[in-house]
């Protein structure tokens, strides 16, 4: 359908991965004057990140206060790598440097929970972490009756009816969507990564219009965590998959990684678009399930 329609156009907003670190003082009025003077500190901290990693570029660091608590949340550019050890071996470093500069402060642990790590959140699509890409495809009128069986103006009433208002009355976070989360598991497990980076991962957005007659479908992903690079990766299955995708080439770092991501949101937006346009139809999805499921089994 999508190659038809003249393919899937992908773009990446935002990349970073996250480490947060914390500490405590006594008061709230210390904490506060120490992450004053950290945000002036912006040189030094990427001079000590630089000496841990080639690759890890501290981008941006943001902060919460809760008490006499600091919440400092480290962002990281960190090339093909997803990245999950790098920020944290860099923010131990980091960490390091800031309780010996401002004795007032205590640890209290390595990662303080607003990274935030496999865990659904606001503060992941707001602030980012991963990669943020959107994948969208305008399909015409004639291909979505042809080979999807269905209008644009069903698609687009079932995602306001299912995914938003239906995403709202079951209390979702920073979601509205059918199923990123099936397609993202089996891209993660093909590929290498860190297949519980999907709770994250599938907190996205479909968005639909009809423009001209024709569909508008997109699909939003605001934390892709992925890598070309690092753990798991070195497994000869996913060398292979890497190399399918044309994800391991000689190109700058950071590249193979984007690609990747490209591919990851290509591949929700196409299973995005078949469920939707299935549930469009009275007992279609059942009746592919049974017809697929089945096909080299005996009925029960």
């Amino acid at each position: 359908v999508c190659t038809q329609a003249g393919g899937i156009h992908a773009t990446i907003i935002d990349e970073r991965m996250t480490r947060s670190v914390l500490v405590e003082a006594d008061t709230a009025a210390e904490v506060y004057a120490v992450y004053l003077n950290i945000q002036q500190q912006r040189d030094t901290l990427q001079n000590i990140v630089s000496k841990c990693s080639r690759f890890a570029k501290l981008i941006d660091l943001h902060a919460q206060i809760v008490g006499s608590l600091l919440y400092l949340r480290f962002e990281f550019l960190t090339g093909d790598a997803a990245g999950h050890n790098m920020v944290t071996l860099a923010s131990d470093h980091l960490l390091n440097w800031i309780l010996q500069q401002y004795p007032t402060l205590h640890y209290v642990s390595i990662s303080g929970n607003f990274c935030t790590d496999k865990k659904a959140s606001a503060v992941n699509g707001i602030l980012g972490r991963g990669k943020n890409v959107i994948a969208e495809v305008t399909i015409s009128r004639e291909l979505c009756r042809r080979l999807l069986r269905t209008t644009p103006e069903k698609m687009v009433d079932l995602n306001i009816k299912k995914n938003l208002i239906g995403n709202i009355v079951a209390g979702s976070l920073r979601t509205a969507n059918a199923h990123f989360a099936n397609m993202l598991l089996g891209f993660y497990l093909a590929t290498g990564q860190d297949a519980a980076n999907i709770i994250e991962g599938s907190q996205g957005i479909v968005h639909t219009e009809v423009r001209n007659d024709d569909l508008y479908f997109s699909v939003t992903l605001p934390n892709v965590i992925v890598g070309t690079v690092g753990n798991g990766k070195e497994l000869d299955f996913v060398r292979d998959n890497l190399a399918l995708l044309g994800c391991l080439e000689n190109r700058t770092p950071g590249e193979n990684a984007r690609r990747l991501a490209i591919i990851a949101s290509s591949a929700v937006l196409c299973g995005e678009l078949s469920l939707l346009a299935a549930q469009t139809n009275q007992g279609e999805l059942m009746r592919s399930h049974i017809k697929l499921e089945r096909m080299n089994h005996k009925k029960d």
